[in-house]
């Protein structure tokens, strides 16, 4: 494990995107995703992570993202091609069962759900860099969905505006092995100050 000392007052647990869609049989993405996530057992190590946290006493968030409604993206001029897919299949769609935040992820009086990111990183043009600030944190655990989308992008975001970040390797997945690769391997190490294992980041958080 990269060598990071947590401080319990500074640090707090990021959770990105445990829809049901996302991690959840059924759910509109799990078929591409659930090769690599039953592989690296990703849900029941964000689960092991979030009971860790919440019985250390961590401050735990939420990163969402933006949960279809009808007539979005309908008028933009411009719109990305990872929005143009979420369109396409209404990923997350509001009132549904999957854009519902998987039962075993209920966020507790007090967690912090972050509105909702229109693209990939759960800090632009939300409000998730403000709630961090207001409850003092400045170290981030990162669990959740996918590693070379949303939780890469929210890693790089991280780092530039001056959060520590740990990322937890087996509690996200990817489409392929592949992007896995990229992801942990080539791009996030240059954001990240340390990518751990769920058996690593729950020891050191439950000694704090």
């Amino acid at each position: 494990m990269d060598t990071i000392t947590y401080d319990k007052a500074l640090t707090g647990l990021l959770l990105i995107d445990p829809y049901n869609d996302f991690i959840s049989e059924g759910g509109k993405i799990w078929d591409r995703v659930k090769g690599v996530a039953e592989a690296n057992r990703c849900i029941p190590n964000m689960l092991q992570v979030l009971e860790a946290a919440r019985k250390t006493g961590l401050k735990v968030f939420y990163a969402m993202h933006h949960r279809y409604r009808p007539g979005d993206f309908e008028t933009w001029k411009y719109i990305a091609p990872i929005q143009r897919a979420a369109w396409r299949r209404r990923s997350f769609e509001f009132g549904t069962w999957g854009g519902e935040i998987r039962k075993e992820f209920t966020p507790l009086p007090g967690e912090i759900v972050a509105q909702e990111h229109w693209c990939s990183s759960g800090f632009a043009n939300t409000d998730l860099e403000l709630q961090l600030n207001k409850h003092g944190i400045h170290q981030l655990i990162v669990v959740g969905m996918v590693a070379h989308t949303c939780v890469e992008a929210t890693v790089r975001y991280a780092a530039e505006i001056g959060y520590e970040v740990t990322v937890v390797r087996d509690a996200t997945a990817s489409y392929t092995e592949e992007q896995m690769h990229a992801a942990l391997e080539v791009n996030m190490p240059n954001y990240a100050s340390a990518i751990v294992t769920t058996e690593q980041i729950v020891a050191a958080i439950s000694a704090l």
